[in-house]
């Protein structure tokens, strides 16, 4: 067995910096990562956040239930109307998934 770390509890003992760190209120973690030539805030959301809400997840077009965690991600450069709720396996494949999502005939456009 290896011997126990004791670290001081610090504002940066997590290993993130305070930036990063910002997502309090919502229960995850704020960073930012570049995908599509730009930059995204990408913030994790506890499912505790999240419960009584619902949205569809863009990267396959699949309902997000009420309660679970996942990841709401926006451009760095764009306002409040364009963030997007994806599910955590969704936007770490987003760069192996098609551009365009098949919907059935009958399914609602969200």
């Amino acid at each position: 067995m290896s011997p126990r770390r004791n670290r001081a509890k610090g504002a940066g003992s997590s290993g993130r910096s305070a930036e990063e760190e910002g997502g309090g209120r919502y229960g995850g973690w704020q960073s930012t990562e570049s995908w599509q030539g730009e930059e995204w805030y990408v913030r994790h959301v506890a499912g505790a956040s999240a419960e009584g809400k619902t949205y569809r997840c863009p990267g396959c077009d699949q309902v997000i239930p009420s309660g679970v965690p996942h990841v709401v991600a926006w451009p760095q450069h764009a306002g409040v109307d364009d963030r997007r709720h994806w599910h955590k396996a969704c936007w770490n494949a987003k760069d192996r998934r098609t551009t365009r999502v098949q919907r059935s005939r009958n399914a609602p456009r969200f």
